[in-house]
């Protein structure tokens, strides 16, 4: 009886793994963006050029529902378009990146929203040290489609935002006619595409 068990475990877990399909991040068509409040008055955009993700999703089509992804960036390939000020980000003031030179994202529940092709991915996010959950909201692209190479690709965008005081990210400069130069709030704007891994 324990050989029939054993066996029907096995059936199980390989029907399991078969039905699950793994993606891979394509990081030279995606973005991985984000914006600040400049002064009070403006918007200020970056981005990191640096990372890599895996998506794992237990249907071959386009419902994601349940999709566990994994995300690693470089936090010294920040890029806002100025050299002084990504240096000031990398320092200590900001990311530190010497002492915490990855930033991860890991999901715990990715869940259908109310409108179609939407979910609510909730997930864990470490950034300088800090562990906190985060909650974000995915769109999904109409189809997969299949590139001229036969390779299968999807895509989402990703929205959402942080305190990044809560990451101990705390440096600010006050203004002389009141209010701060950077903005505790970071708004989120990420296109991600992805590629089905082969088998």
């Amino acid at each position: 009886m324990k050989t029939l068990a054993t066996l029907a475990a096995a059936a199980i877990l390989s029907l399991s793994s078969k039905a699950q399909t793994n993606w891979n991040v394509d990081a030279s068509h995606s973005k991985l963006g984000f914006a600040v409040t400049h002064m009070m008055v403006s918007e200020t955009e970056g981005k990191f050029k640096v990372y890599e993700g895996k998506v794992t999703s237990e249907k071959a089509d386009t419902d994601f529902t349940n999709a566990k992804i994994d995300f690693a960036v470089d936090a010294a390939s920040i890029n806002t378009d100025d050299e002084k000020r990504d240096g000031h980000l990398k320092s200590p003031d900001f990311f530190d990146v010497a002492k915490y030179p990855k930033i991860t994202f890991k999901s715990i529940s990715m869940k259908p929203g109310k409108i179609k092709g939407t979910y609510i991915l909730t997930g864990d996010l470490t950034m300088h040290g800090v562990t906190k959950p985060v909650v974000l909201t995915a769109i999904g692209a109409s189809k997969i489609v299949k590139d001229p190479y036969g390779m299968e690709r999807y895509a989402f965008k990703v929205t959402g935002a942080l305190n990044r005081k809560d990451y101990g990210l705390a440096w600010n400069a006050a203004l002389e006619a009141g209010g701060v130069a950077v903005s505790e709030e970071v708004r989120l704007d990420i296109n991600i595409e992805i590629t089905k891994a082969k088998s």
